[in-house]
């Protein structure tokens, strides 16, 4: 049965299910206890489960990442909470170099079944230090697995397997979902390998994961207006890539444009790109385009804000660029 909640709602639902079903999981992070998290997740936990199992921790990233590392080595299911990705630079050592390669340098002897979940993305106006979109950082690292779930019910159904995963999961909610509405059957499975067909179409491909996958939608919306009916690819898994499911997109629509919040150089993007060009290159009928932040600190002002990340007109127009002109398909 299906019920209509926000998506601040299902991640908390999630981690009150996954506590409740499995004595091992618990969440620790900055102010996920008494204050209920930064944005509003885990409040009414610490009332449920008590400060054993919701631990409010010090400023320390490095410091609580790495205890919730050794927890999962030692047969916890812990859930990390980093209150946003920039911070999450201070524990790049635990997750990269201890978490991500444990399970490799002790030749399969050790696993690290952590997840450590961080809000990611712009426009809150929260400035350049909390702000960017780093997820492509981690999606480069082999040892790990790298979630972006864009909706209410992937928030939600992603979580229970990523606990059973044998490996560490990043999982990375956009600060511009939370207060997003959508149905959720909380008996719904979701595949940790697997992209989303999110809207049909034949005219071009429109690759985006996560904050930036409700634009591309209401791009593909304006476009369908004027008889261009664009294909919609939510990622929603950012490593290991599903390319299997975009490259068949991409074949059957011969366009493509990928919409990332990151940085255009060295971009998610930039990769998924070269995979197309590496294996569709013969199919397609136009180069590939891509719409990413501009290469600036995410800026304080709204206006600043919103001119520098990727917004519906930009993703219309590279559309139509691709499809070689500015009305209906080619």
């Amino acid at each position: 049965m299906s019920e209509e909640i926000t998506y601040r709602e299902a991640a908390g639902a999630a981690i009150h299910d996954a506590m409740a079903a499995d004595s091992r999981v618990f969440i620790m992070g900055e102010d996920v206890g008494h204050y209920g998290g930064t944005y509003a997740v885990t409040k009414g936990l610490l009332e449920t489960f008590g400060p054993e199992r919701v631990r409010d921790t010090p400023l320390s990233e490095s410091g609580f990442t790495g205890a919730g590392i050794g927890a999962a080595m030692g047969g916890m299911r812990p859930i990390v909470e980093i209150m946003t990705v920039n911070f999450s630079l201070l524990a790049l050592d635990q997750i990269v170099n201890n978490a991500a390669t444990l399970r490799h340098m002790s030749g399969g002897q050790f696993n690290v079944p952590v997840v450590i979940r961080m809000a990611t993305g712009a426009g809150r106006q929260l400035a350049a230090q909390h702000s960017h979109s780093l997820e492509n950082w981690y999606a480069h690292v082999p040892g790990l697995r790298v979630l972006a779930p864009a909706t209410v019910q992937d928030v939600y159904s992603m979580l229970a397997p990523a606990l059973e995963d044998p490996d560490p999961v990043i999982l990375f909610e956009h600060v511009m979902l939370y207060n997003r509405k959508g149905p959720l059957d909380r008996n719904a499975a979701v595949d940790l390998r697997s992209a989303a067909i999110r809207r049909e179409g034949r005219d071009i491909t429109l690759i985006s994961h996560g904050g930036s996958l409700w634009k591309t939608l209401d791009a593909a919306a304006l476009l369908a207006e004027d008889g261009i009916e664009a294909e919609v690819v939510d990622l929603r898994v950012l490593r290991p890539l599903d390319s299997a499911t975009f490259l068949s997109s991409v074949r059957k629509t011969r366009r493509a444009v990928i919409v990332d919040e990151g940085w255009r150089t060295g971009s998610l993007a930039a990769e998924i790109s070269a995979q197309i060009m590496e294996e569709a290159f013969w199919e397609l009928d136009a180069p590939v385009g891509r719409v990413c932040a501009a290469e600036v600190p995410i800026p304080y002002p709204r206006h600043l804000e919103e001119a520098a990340l990727p917004q519906v007109p930009a993703i219309v127009a590279a559309a139509r660029a691709a499809l070689g002109k500015k009305g209906g398909p080619a």
